[in-house]
């Protein structure tokens, strides 16, 4: 199996009781990892370009790696702008081959974020590429604050923008090292019942801990999580412990290489976290 939309691996989530990773790209091992632990659970990936990866790497390069490993992959590969922060930038990521962009317009007045987000829509679907908004404000842990979301501007939302998912902030917050995170369900159930047929997105799955993403794939209308903090920890203790292993050796690929197996498995560990009721 091969690239697949974004409401393609997520719409089956509403009812089966599972959700999908979508996994924070930020250079080759990573995505090598992701891919293979994908194949090993036997799940479809969500490979995510975020702004970070995007202001090192061109959205070129990233495009022609998620597609490489896409082709050969034995499970569906979701390639996904993440955070796109314009309509150029998102209409880029379609034209390089990307199946899913999100345009983040949470900092917006709702009026323009709605009408921004659909012109995305509107760019990206005769293209057969699936969009993510965002309502409500997604913070970060030491940095700005979230802002939740209003489940009053959900319907207008999903109805006017048109997305095919929609981030929400429930208590989730971006870049947490450690899972300390508290859902507000009524809030949740609340954006649940004003769109009950639209998969929901929570940003900063790192600070939600694994038995809470068990919950909410399986008892929410949660279909996403993305997971990029904990990922990069278990690159770096990778990395370290390749260094300490050999002080003196140099060769990056050496080095580099190393790390696959163990972000593997931690990657491996994020997917099974988010499909509790796979079959």
């Amino acid at each position: 199996m091969t690239l697949a939309r974004l409401s393609d691996v997520l719409r089956p989530c509403l009812t089966d009781g599972t959700a999908i990773a979508g996994l924070v790209v930020l250079g080759w091992e990573d995505a090598v990892s992701y891919v293979r632990a994908a194949e090993a659970e036997a799940r479809p990936v969500i490979l995510q370009a975020g702004p970070g990866a995007r202001a090192y790497t061109p959205l070129s390069v990233l495009a022609a790696m998620f597609r490489t490993l896409a082709d050969g992959a034995s499970v569906r590969v979701v390639t996904h702008l993440d955070h796109g922060e314009s309509l150029e930038v998102c209409r880029q990521a379609v034209d390089l081959g990307f199946t899913s962009v999100m345009y983040d317009g949470s900092a917006l007045p709702l009026a323009e974020n709605i009408a921004r987000t659909a012109e995305v829509v509107a760019m990206a679907h005769p293209h057969g590429v699936s969009v993510e908004g965002e309502l409500g404000f997604v913070g970060y842990a030491h940095g700005a604050k979230s802002l939740g979301t209003d489940p009053a501007e959900v319907a207008r939302f999903a109805v006017q923008a048109g997305v095919d998912a929609l981030a929400v902030s429930i208590g989730n917050s971006h870049l947490m090292t450690a899972p300390g995170a508290e859902v507000d369900w009524p809030r949740l159930r609340a954006i649940e019942a004003a769109a009950p047929d639209l998969p929901l997105v929570l940003h900063g799955g790192s600070g939600l801990a694994h038995p809470l993403r068990a919950r909410l794939a399986a008892q929410t209308n949660v279909c996403k999580f993305n997971i990029g903090t904990e990922l990069r920890q278990a690159f770096g203790a990778a990395l370290r412990a390749s260094l300490a292993r050999a002080p003196t050796r140099f060769d990056r690929i050496q080095l580099l290489s190393e790390t696959i197996p163990p972000v593997t498995e931690a990657a491996r560990l994020a997917i099974r976290s988010v499909a509790p009721n796979r079959a």
